[in-house]
């Protein structure tokens, strides 16, 4: 590598260290000998001193920098690092290649001018009857365009993940499996790829943390007034009254759910945030006593039938539910299909006790082998939970991480021919942590992945097909789930009221206040966020349980997540057919679906 003696000397003037001609030529040959650039080593020489209270620069002092940090801290690192890199970093996984390869080469080289002793070698001896490792062959191992140890120093493998025995079981069905072959076709068939958009699709970033209290006032009060008027022409309803009107008649309100205080809803602490035409914003608390069945959570929509004798507490006796949107009619352009079968996962793709991506490489495994037409992978793909990130130890950027991760995906599955949709996560570490979240930029893309590999937003809504999917990454069961509450008669499975609730709100996030962990820009979340149809499959990812259900004609499945702590998660497999309508009735494209063990 090439270094510049006067480059160093202006980097040490810029800390004010002025040093002899000598010292700059042991400086430089410092730099060469540990494969650091001129800002690199005067970065660390300036740490160096200042750790050590060493105001001026001398011969000793460079040999006591040599001798007590580079020759013990920087040896480890160099051989993971390029030696023109100016950090300790990870290589690229393409370099890393290349030089297992050539070393490879090398070593057959010298064996054939060699005779093996009799003692231990260190050389493997290469001859028709033992021939060279798999890292030989010509097409890349997934295994080693990832390799952990480059920005890892601690990369050991999880012990509980790779002792597991139940691999491949199947933990959640649905519908008829009797007949269905779990193989796609790949590459082989057509498959039609489109995002729809309500009005539009997020297709890039934006500029967030601008918005004002009277915009986030605007959005909230349009969500009321439109699904009011749905929910009015529906159920037939004349005409709303204002929520402080004293009225000894029935009367019919329109308006927000929300809490009077700042803890968490409950059955008292309940109120009606009116819409701004009839109501002017106003709130009346709510009696639920003489409701036999409801379901509510901070943010929803809702029309209430009852009593407001004095204008201060209105008694509710009926409550109106929402009314989903119509399912998505397919059109010439979506192609016609047979069978369609996609995969799903969710990240995190490591146990939480190591940094290998050991279940990402059997998840390329299994789509290597089944072969689906579509696959979509949700983030997190460098969990900001991990116990590695949120202590500093990597050693190479989050970005780096993130790519060498899509290159092992798109790389490692190239031969299966599968789509691959990337739906990114809040929780990836290197992205833009702003609800909706902008897709993943990646202009390093191999031209022949990119008619295969799609990154969308988060929220998305897919059409596989003309079958369209709603996509999440967001955790909105665990949070709608913790605010919820609910009276029934009879039994009553949370899960299916929430995504009732997902599905009649009409939007991928209709909690409002929404999580403290939630950074959401209204402005776009309102042309973003919300669902332009009813999706025939709605794929929402969480840390509750696994499950599928059908829900209003919808298939709604949580595949869980591929990891769960230190130990194995599990992924989600769909079969879809267009279906024949049978007289005025509708039946599902997805057929069969299955959550099983990775």
């Amino acid at each position: 590598m090439t270094v510049s003696a006067q480059q160093l000397a202006e980097e040490l003037e810029i800390f004010g260290l002025n040093c002899e001609e000598s010292l700059t030529e042991k400086l430089v040959e410092l730099c060469v000998l540990y494969g650091q650039n001129e800002e690199g080593i005067v970065s660390e020489l300036i740490a160096f001193c200042t750790r050590t209270q060493k105001n001026c620069l001398t011969s000793e002092i460079l040999a006591s920098f040599e001798h007590e940090f580079l020759s013990k801290r920087l040896t480890k690192v160099h051989h993971n690092a390029p030696k023109d890199s100016g950090h300790a970093g990870a290589r690229d996984i393409v370099s890393i290649q290349e030089l297992i390869e050539v070393e490879e080469e090398e070593e057959t080289l010298l064996n054939s001018y060699t005779t093996p002793s009799k003692g231990p070698q260190k050389r493997a001896v290469t001859t028709p009857e033992t021939p060279l490792t798999k890292r030989r062959v010509s097409t890349r191992s997934p295994h080693h365009l990832l390799s952990p140890s480059s920005f890892s120093p601690s990369a050991t493998p999880s012990q509980k993940y790779n002792s597991r025995s139940n691999r491949g079981e199947v933990v959640a069905s649905f519908g008829t499996a009797l007949g269905v072959s779990w193989s796609g076709r790949g590459g082989a068939g057509v498959t039609s790829l489109r995002v729809l958009g309500s009005p539009e699709s997020l297709t890039g970033s934006y500029k967030f943390m601008f918005q004002k209290l009277p915009d986030i006032r605007e959005v909230l009060t349009c969500k009321i007034e439109e699904l009011g008027s749905e929910l009015k022409e529906h159920y037939k309803i004349e005409a709303f009254t204002p929520v402080l009107v004293p009225a000894q008649e029935p009367i019919t309100l329109l308006g927000q759910i929300g809490c009077d205080s700042n803890g968490k809803l409950n059955n008292k602490s309940v109120i009606l945030e009116g819409d701004r035409e009839h109501s002017s914003g106003a709130r009346v608390p709510v009696d639920l006593s003489e409701l036999t069945e409801y379901s509510l959570f901070p943010g929803q929509v809702v029309i209430m039938e009852g009593i407001n004798t004095t204008g201060r507490k209105f008694v509710a006796t009926k409550l109106y539910e929402g009314v989903p949107l119509p399912f998505y009619q397919p059109t010439e352009e979506d192609g016609d299909f047979e069978q369609t079968m996609v995969l799903v996962a969710c990240g995190p793709y490591t146990t939480s006790d190591s940094i290998t991506y050991d279940p990402l490489l059997d998840l390329i495994a299994i789509i290597n082998h089944d072969r689906p037409d579509v696959c979509i992978l949700f983030g997190p793909f460098l969990d900001a939970k991990h116990e590695q990130v949120e202590n500093c130890l990597l050693t190479s950027p989050f970005e780096e991480v993130f790519k060498q991760c899509l290159r092992t995906i798109t790389e490692g599955t190239r031969s299966s021919g599968s789509h691959l949709i990337f739906v990114p996560s809040l929780r990836d570490v290197h992205h833009e942590p702003v609800y909706p979240q902008p897709p993943f930029s990646y202009s390093d893309l191999p031209p022949e992945d990119k008619k295969r590999v799609q990154f969308v937003s988060d929220p998305c809504s897919l059409s596989v097909n003309g079958v369209v999917f709603g996509l999440t990454s967001t955790d909105l069961l665990f949070h709608m789930g913790a605010e919820e509450i609910s009276s029934s008669s009879g039994t009553s499975d949370r899960f299916s009221r929430i995504l009732r609730h997902i599905l009649t709100q009409r939007s991928y996030y209709p909690l409002y206040p929404p999580q403290e962990d939630m950074a959401i820009d209204y402005e776009n979340f309102y042309a973003y966020a919300q669902l332009p149809v009813t999706p025939d499959v709605f794929i929402i990812p969480s840390e509750l349980r696994y499950f599928i259900k059908d829900i209003l004609g919808c298939v709604c499945v949580n595949p869980g997540r591929l990891t769960k702590g230190q130990v194995g998660g599990t992924y989600g497999r769909l079969y879809l057919r267009r279906q024949t309508a049978v007289g005025e009735g509708r039946r599902s494209p997805c057929v069969a679906a299955q959550v099983v063990r990775i």
